[in-house]
Order: structure tokens, then sequence, then C-alpha cells
């Protein structure tokens, strides 16, 4: 058993806890920066596009709602590169890490290829869900843009997962710092037409997100095959491609995809709801769920965190230290969210002016933002206890439980507060408020349902041996 130095008059538990509040903000804060950054793009092209107009505001929100469905689905998918690369440490087999990152670049980019032609067939969808041809048109001409970003932006993914299994999250987040800058430079180059170059409002926006995917990718990979002690883990060592090597790498993939995907579906059902409640409305949702995803980017550090403290407690096959793990992970975020929700709820109104000047917008985004500082205590928990479940290899239970909270609660509780009541965007927020606090309750009765079957199974093999 993993051994962690007791200080005098220090119990064992109070020495874990101490540990692994300490191990999971050092590897948080990085791929929290990081995770940030991701959002901080969508931000700052919601900030330059908002600023341009309200329509094109609205154009870029439309866009977005499948993209970003699919990008949560993509990285969901690949998230056993995480979970096995931290296993591998765990068990003191650092060479099998490089294997886990070939397979994951040949299956992200695949993924991303797949993606980047469902790109080319988001109008006709748009369509089907109601939405005005003009919205859908033109939303759709920005998703063609932003899906020839989508290999770079899974190749980018798996390559930050493999460097956080093996607790590296820095070069990732020095390489998102960078990204944002020359993000920031293109958006105020091409949405306003700067220095002679053409006047594109959001689908200059759309360019500067795939440009900035672009030069993630290429560095963080270059950096990946020219680290010091490469050669340790096999980075250049190609260790075949047989399908069954891999499987387990795979299946947490398809739980992890099945799981954010049904997720993200389901807010894209919400933003199409927000589609039918008229331009204002819609961009008043899109900038709600902008400012939560930037908020939620903490907790999914944290949550990446988690799941590479549980991951390596799993390999070296601690039990205690595992569950341990997991509980920590949850009271952590739950601490950090809600200091950031009274940051919300103080600066609301000075929140909602800093990201349009448009009059009649403010009034609608102002008691979103109100509602979103709850739901960042509750969302940011199910998403921690997830990842912890995930890092213990539980596949298929977290989806299945995703999809009661989000499409079961959420989806139909969201046209029945939003458009039947007339609650608008706020009641669509009301009703990812209510799922979320279903989501993260099944959850960690989950999570203590396992602990307490693992807890049993490990003391009836302590007692035949």
């Amino acid at each position: 058993m993993y051994q962690v130095p007791i200080r005098p008059g220090e119990s064992w538990m109070r020495a874990r806890v101490r540990r692994h509040v300490y191990e999971l903000l050092r590897l948080a804060l990085p791929v929290i920066i990081a995770r940030a950054g991701l959002i901080l793009m969508a931000l700052v092209d919601t900030l330059f596009v908002g600023r341009y107009g309200s329509a094109d505001l609205a154009h870029l929100s439309i866009a977005n709602a499948p993209i970003g469905s699919m990008m949560g689905t993509a990285t969901g998918l690949v998230i056993g590169t995480l979970v096995m690369t931290a296993n591998g440490l765990g068990r003191g087999r650092p060479e099998e890490c490089g294997a886990v990152w070939h397979r994951a670049l040949i299956y992200g980019g695949a993924i991303g290829l797949v993606l980047a032609v469902l790109c080319h067939f988001i109008e006709p969808l748009l369509l089907l869900t109601g939405q005005t041809p003009e919205l859908s048109k033109a939303g759709a001409d920005i998703a063609i843009v932003l899906g020839w970003g989508m290999p770079a932006a899974v190749v980018y993914t798996v390559t930050a997962f493999f460097l956080e299994g093996l607790k590296r999250p820095v070069p990732g987040m020095i390489a998102m710092i960078f990204a944002n800058l020359l993000n920031a430079l293109i958006n105020w180059l091409l949405v306003f037409g700067v220095a002679g170059l053409p006047e594109l409002g959001a689908t200059g926006a759309a360019w500067a997100s795939t440009g900035s995917r672009i030069f993630l990718a290429a560095s963080l990979v270059v950096y990946v095959w020219l680290m010091r002690d490469h050669a340790a883990f096999g980075i250049r060592r190609w260790q075949g491609w047989r399908w069954r090597d891999w499987a387990k790498q795979r299946q947490l993939g398809y739980g992890g995809g099945l799981s954010i995907f049904i997720e993200s579906g389901a807010f894209t059902a919400l933003t199409f709801y927000a589609g039918l409640l008229g331009t204002l409305p819609l961009a008043a949702f899109s900038i709600g769920l902008n400012l939560i995803a930037l908020m939620f980017m903490v907790a999914l550090g944290l949550a990446s965190a988690t799941a590479v403290r549980v991951g390596v407690a799993h390999g070296r096959r601690d039990l205690k230290d595992m569950v341990l793990a997991g509980w920590v992970g949850l009271g952590v975020n739950s601490v950090v969210m809600v200091a950031l929700g009274a940051v919300l709820w103080i600066f609301a109104r000075p929140i909602a002016e800093a990201y349009s000047s448009d009059p009649g917008l403010i009034p609608l985004l102002v008691p979103v933002v109100l509602v979103s500082t709850f739901i960042l205590v509750v969302d940011g928990g199910q998403v921690v206890v997830a990842n912890a479940l995930r890092g213990r290899g539980d596949v298929v239970v977290p989806t299945l439980l995703h999809t009661i909270s989000y499409v079961g609660v959420m989806t139909p509780l969201g046209w029945f507060l939003g458009i039947h009541l007339g609650r608008g965007a706020v009641g669509l927020f009301e009703a990812i408020l209510i799922a979320s606090v279903v989501s993260v309750g099944l959850l960690a009765g989950r999570f203590h349902l396992l602990a307490r079957g693992d807890a049993r199974a490990s003391a009836a093999a302590g007692a035949a041996a």
C-alpha cells in the first residue's frame, strides 16, 4: 500500500486527506487554466461578436449548439486516454503509456475527421428543429468553418489527457495561454475588419477558433515528441495496433462519449428551445451557458485531477485511497464552486453589461446569471463524481444516470418551464438546475454503493487469506 508521511499527532485519515487535497490542487490548477482556456476562446468570440451585433451573436450561438455537442462527445470518447495513462503510471509500467497515446492519436484524429464532415450537414438539422431559414443558413455557414478545426481539437484533447495522466498538465496550460492570445488577435482582425482585412463578423470569430485549435494540436504533439524522457514512455516506439489490446481504453471512451453526448445533446435541445423564443432570449441563454461553461472548467479541471487520483489508486489496488480520492474531489469542488457562485451573485449586473450593450438584452440576462450561481455547485459536483466513477472503471451506469437526469428530467422540464409557462431563458436555466441536482444525487449514491461493495469484497478476501 502507498505510504503517506504522517505528521506527529496526525491520524491516517487526516494525512491521506491532506495529501489528496494537495495533489488534487497541484494537478487541477494547470488543468483548470487549460480547460478554461477552451471556454475563454468561446467567451472572447462571444464578446467580440456581441459588440459587433446581436444578430451575428445569435448566428454564432446557434452554430455553437451542435458544435459544442460534437466536441463534448469527442472529449468523452477519448477519456480512456487519461484513465489508462494514469493506470499504467500507477502500476509502475510507464512504457505502456506511450502506446495509449499512439492509439489515442489515430482514434482521435479519425473522430475529428468524421465530425468535420458532419459539420456540413448542420443546416438541415437546424431547419428540422424549427429555426428560421435565415438563422439556419447563417449558423450552418459558421459551423462549416468551425468544422475545419475539429481534427486538431480532438488531437489536442488526447495529448492533453495523456500529459495529465502522467501528472504533467503544465505544458497544456502554457499552450492554451498562447492559443488564447492568438484567438483574441484574429478575432480583433477579422470580426471588425482591421488593417484592411475583410469584416467577417461571426464568421471571423469562427476562423479565429479554428486557427487557434490547429496551433494547440501542433504545439502539444511536438512537445510530447521532444520530451527529454520520451524513451521511458515509449513515445517514439510503435508498440503495435491490436484491437483487443486497447479494448478497455475504448470502452471507457464509449461510456464517457455517450454520457457527454446525452448531456450536451440535451443542452443543445434547450438552445433550440431558446431559438424558438426569439433572438434576444437566445442571446441571453447562450451568454448564460457561456458563463456557466467558463466556471464549469474549474470543476472539469478538478474532475480530471480526481480521475487521475482515483485511477492511480485503482491501478495500485489501494481501495481505501481510491474511495477517499473521490470524496475529497467532490468536497474541494463544492467549496470552490460556492465561492465562484457568490462572485456571480454579487456582480450579476456588471457581468451582464460586460457581455452586451443592448438595453433589451441586459434585463433578460441578469436573472439568468443569478440562477447560474446555484447551477455551478451541483453541475460541477456531478462531473467530479462521474469522473471518479470512470477513474475506477465504472462505464455503463454513469451513462444511464446522465440519461435519466438530462434527457428524462431536463429536456421536458425545459420545454415546460421555458416555453409552456413562458418563463423564457430563466425557465430553461431552472430546468438545468433541477436536472443537475438529480444527477449529482444519483452519481454520488452510485459511488457510495460501489465503495461499500469494494470494502465488503476486500474484507472477504482478507478473511479467506
